[in-house]
Formats: structure tokens, C-alpha cells, sequence
């Protein structure tokens, strides 16, 4: 026979008390004698200090059973207080965090490639060609990354113009971009120069091994 779930129970404000005491701070919000009630957190205090026997001794320790206290009971408890309790914390709702609205469906070529196109409306005549020539094989790397299948140029071209909106139509120009070997080539070669260059920055050992 299957057993009815159980009804959630409400959160503890402090773990380490337990739901006893909890409940003991809860019943004497009840009470409505206040000289009746203030003697009921006397001795939920005295409860409360059985828990830290090691701390007996540490300055400010009732001051801190006292501070609990107020937190458990939602600082709502009608007591002459021996020690000055802090007031309830103004809870500050932070403000949302605005999430970028624009909506980027060609993701493989890196999130800057938007500014990327934009900059060549600034260049002129052969400036401008070498640029976009070296925008549109950074596209086709970026690509060969996301996709290790072969890359047809005209794909590449075909999204340049989309992004570009029309501005950079190289479609049927027949430009040729480099190849997986060419771009093999070029990093192996700037991985040799940047070895080089450590090479010669390593002082020279002139000892004679004897």
C-alpha cells in the first residue's frame, strides 16, 4: 500500500539550531504575556548555548545566541532585548541583467565578424581588396575549425555578401581563397620564425666541454 507523501516542511532560518529549536522560537511567539514570554526565551537561549559548549568562553557569545534569535523569529519577537539586536536587513532586488538582443545565426565565424565586415566600408581602392581578401580566408579558417569537411569558397563568398549586406559581392569575381595546405603551410612557417626569434634571444654558451 503506497503511503501518502508527506507535506513539505518550512525552512529552517538557522541549520545548526535544528527544527526544535525552531519550533520552541515559533511557540513563544505565541505566548501573549510578555513577562511569561520573555522568560520562555530565556530559557530557549539557555537551549541554545548547549550546542557551542566551546564557545562559552568567547566574548560577545550571548550577544550572538541573542542575535540568532531575532533572525529565527523573522525579527518579529516582542521582547525587552539585553543587548542591541540588528533590525531586519532591507532586502534590495538587483536589477536585471539586459541580455544582448542581437541574434548572431552564423556563430562559426566568431562574434566580431559583424564590426570585422563593417570596417571595410572605411578602406578605399587596394587597401580595401587586401582587406576583404584577408577578412574573407580568416572566414574560411574560422569555418574549417566548426566544419573539418572540405569548404567550397563560394560558401564562404555566399556569407561575406550576406553579413556585408550586399556590400562585399565577390560571388562571381572567380576570387580564390587558400587551401587547408596553405593554411598548414602558413602556420607552420610562423610557428618556425616564432621559434627563431626565442633562439636567438637564448644567450649563446661558449664553454668548452672538456
Amino acid at each position: 500500500m503506497n503511503s501518502l507523501p508527506k507535506p513539505p516542511k518550512d525552512p529552517i532560518k538557522l541549520t545548526e539550531y535544528g527544527r526544535n529549536i525552531q519550533k520552541m522560537v515559533e511557540y513563544a511567539m505565541t505566548i501573549e504575556d510578555k513577562a511569561e514570554r520573555t522568560r520562555c526565551v530565556n530559557s530557549i537561549i539557555d537551549t541554545m548555548g548547549i550546542f557551542f559548549p566551546h564557545l562559552r568562553d568567547v566574548n560577545d557569545f550571548k550577544h550572538k545566541l541573542w542575535d540568532h534569535l531575532a533572525i529565527m523569529s523573522d525579527y518579529k519577537l516582542d521582547i525587552d532585548y539585553p543587548y542591541d539586536v540588528p533590525k531586519e536587513p532591507e532586502r534590495v532586488v538587483p536589477n536585471k541583467v539586459a541580455y544582448p538582443t542581437n541574434s548572431q545565426y552564423k556563430r562559426h565565424y566568431g562574434k566580431f565578424i559583424t564590426k570585422l565586415v563593417q570596417c571595410a566600408d572605411k578602406l578605399e581602392g587596394e587597401d580595401r581588396e587586401r582587406y576583404i581578401m584577408v577578412l574573407a580566408n580568416h572566414m574560411k579558417r574560422c569555418y574549417m575549425v566548426w566544419n573539418k569537411d572540405v569548404v567550397d569558397d563560394a560558401t564562404i563568398l555566399g556569407d561575406l555578401c550576406e553579413i556585408s549586406g550586399g556590400k562585399i559581392n565577390l560571388t562571381n569575381s572567380g576570387v580564390r581563397l587558400k587551401t587547408a595546405e596553405e593554411f598548414a603551410q602558413q602556420h607552420k612557417a610562423m610557428h618556425s620564425n616564432s621559434n627563431a626569434k626565442k633562439s636567438a634571444k637564448r644567450p649563446f654558451n661558449n664553454k668548452k666541454k672538456n
